[in-house]
């Protein structure tokens, strides 16, 4: 619990400019901030792995690919919105089953951080963690993530879904119905939305370090930061 409190005081002062790393010993930094990354990556993937995770959340939703969007506009004209909104809700719900079996493969990449990572994150600026986590997670991710996707995408009718919209978009010269491959896509989009809630829940730390502490950390944090 100390440890956690010591990163909590870390994270503020070094946004000050403040910070003094050899206040504690690297061990203490680093185990200290490998609980706080997978607390971090933890409710990230709490936040979208559930229903509506997605779908009802705007930071993070997923739209139709770029190659479809204009074909979608012309349709919704031609009273075809339906299938537009089927595709949306469907390619939502596949990223919203999948995310899930990220949590392990983050907690993975935390174990794998070296001391010298953890001292790069701890100066290294308010989105350091989440571009630590991007730099060491997307290429891993986006290759273990991808089967999850595709099963699920098959389980949730994406795939037969995106081919109807395409086709009919295809119908009408609005669109070449192999112009976008829609797991790469969902894929993609779904990672995307994990690093976006994992830098926020970086930033709720930054911001307010002790409103995400218990009151015994925060009595621990207030000796720190004097």
């Amino acid at each position: 619990m100390r440890r956690i409190a010591c990163l909590v005081g870390l994270l503020a002062l070094s946004h000050a400019g403040a910070v003094d790393l050899s206040a504690i010993t690297g061990e203490d930094a680093s185990s200290a901030l490998r609980v706080a990354l997978t607390q971090g990556a933890g409710k990230a993937v709490a936040h979208l792995g559930r229903a509506d995770g997605f779908l009802l959340n705007p930071e993070v939703k997923i739209p139709l690919p770029p190659q479809l969007q204009k074909a979608e506009r012309k349709l919704r004209r031609f009273g075809m919105g339906g299938m537009a909104d089927e595709l949306i809700t469907t390619m939502n719900r596949a990223a919203e089953a999948a995310v899930p079996e990220a949590k392990t493969l983050l907690i993975d990449a935390v174990k794998a951080m070296t001391l010298a990572d953890a001292k790069a994150i701890l100066t290294g600026g308010d989105d350091s963690a989440t571009r630590y986590f991007r730099s060491k997670t997307q290429a891993p991710l986006a290759e273990k993530f991808r089967p999850i996707v595709v099963e699920a995408t098959g389980k949730v009718g994406v795939t037969k879904s995106y081919n109807s919209f395409a086709g009919r978009a295809a119908r009408y010269g609005l669109l070449d119905p192999q112009a976008a491959n829609i797991d790469d896509y969902v894929t993609a989009q779904a990672l995307e939305g994990l690093y976006k809630m994992i830098a926020k829940e970086e930033q709720a730390i930054r911001k307010d370090p002790i409103g995400q502490a218990s009151s015994l950390l925060q009595r621990v944090f207030g000796a720190v930061a004097r």
